[in-house]
C-alpha cells in the first residue's frame, strides 16, 4: 500500500554495483509504502533476473524504475534531499540520527514537490561533491570497528523510519524542524544558480581555479541551508548577470552608466 505522505519520496541510488541490492531495495520500498527509485549509473543490470529474484513481488518498482547519468538529473524537481553517509567528512553540519532527519522528506498528499533520500555506492559511499547536492545527513548509528552497513540493509532501516513517520500518531513531529525552512525552489534551480555564481566569481577574481571546488562548497551549504524562494533565486540570478553585464562594460571602456534597459533587464 502506497502511503499518501511517501509517495512522492525518491530513493536515489548512486552507481549501485550488484543487482541483488537493487531487487532487495524495491524490495523493502514496496514492503513500506515507498514506489520511486531512481538509479544513478547503476553498475549492474536492475532488470536482471538477479534483481528480480531478490525484489519478489515488487517487480514493477524495478520496471518504473528512472535510470540516469548523473546526480542532479536524479534531483530534478526535489526541494529537498538528504544524503546518507557512514564516515566523518569535511562538511560544516551535523550528522543526523534515522529518526531525526528523515520525516523532513514527508510532503502533504497534495503536494506535488519531491523530496529525496539519497545512497553512494557499496564500495565507497558518498564522495564530499554528490554529498553537496543534499541538504541534511543521516548516519545510522553502528560500531566504531564496522561502521559500514550493506547498502540494502540500510535502505531497508531508512524506509522503515520514513513510514513510521508517515503513521498517524507520529504526524504532530513530522514539521517540526525551524532550523531547516521549507524550501520552494527545486534543488536543479539550485545548482544552476551555483554553476552560474562560481563562473562569475571566477571571473572577477574572488574564486581561482585550484581552489574554486573548497570555496564553492561553502557557498552550496549556505544557500542550502538558507532555502531561498523562486523570486529570491531570480534576484540572485539577476544579480549576477548584471556583474557580467559590468564587466562587458568594462572591458569595451563604455560609460559607467551603461545602457538602463540592458540594466533592468539584467535584474529579472
Amino acid at each position: 500500500m502506497v502511503r499518501p505522505l511517501l509517495k512522492h519520496i525518491r530513493i536515489v541510488l548512486v552507481e549501485p554495483a550488484g543487482a541483488l541490492n537493487v531487487g532487495a531495495a524495491a524490495r523493502v520500498m514496496a514492503n513500506m509504502g515507498l514506489t520511486e527509485l531512481v538509479l544513478v549509473n547503476p553498475q549492474c543490470d536492475p532488470q536482471g533476473n538477479e534483481a528480480r529474484l531478490m525484489a519478489v513481488h515488487a517487480a514493477e518498482i524495478l520496471e518504473q524504475a528512472l535510470v540516469v547519468t548523473t546526480l542532479p538529473e536524479a534531483l530534478t524537481g526535489c526541494v529537498r534531499a538528504i544524503a546518507t553517509t557512514s564516515r566523518d567528512r569535511a562538511l560544516n553540519t551535523d550528522m543526523e540520527l534515522p529518526e531525526i532527519a528523515l520525516p523532513w522528506l514527508l510532503k502533504p498528499a497534495e503536494v506535488e514537490e519531491s523530496t529525496a533520500l539519497i545512497f553512494g555506492p557499496e564500495d565507497r559511499g558518498l564522495s564530499n561533491e554528490e554529498l553537496n547536492y543534499a541538504q541534511r545527513f543521516v548516519r545510522i548509528p553502528s560500531d566504531a570497528d564496522y561502521p559500514s552497513l550493506n547498502l540494502a540493509q540500510a535502505i531497508a532501516l531508512c524506509c522503515y523510519e520514513l513510514a513510521r513517520a508517515a503513521e498517524p500518531r507520529h504526524q504532530p513531529t513530522i514539521r517540526s524542524e525551524p532550523i531547516y525552512p521549507q524550501a520552494s525552489v527545486p534543488l536543479d534551480k539550485l545548482e544552476g544558480f551555483h554553476q552560474h555564481l562560481e563562473a562569475v566569481l571566477l571571473k572577477i577574481g574572488y574564486l581561482y581555479p585550484h581552489t574554486a571546488d573548497s570555496r564553492m562548497e561553502k557557498f552550496r551549504r549556505f544557500f542550502l541551508r538558507a532555502a531561498p524562494t523562486h523570486q529570491e533565486l531570480a534576484m540572485l540570478r539577476g544579480i549576477l548577470r548584471q556583474m557580467e553585464w559590468a564587466l562587458i562594460q568594462a572591458s569595451n571602456h563604455s560609460p559607467s552608466e551603461g545602457n538602463s534597459s540592458s540594466q533592468e533587464d539584467a535584474r529579472g
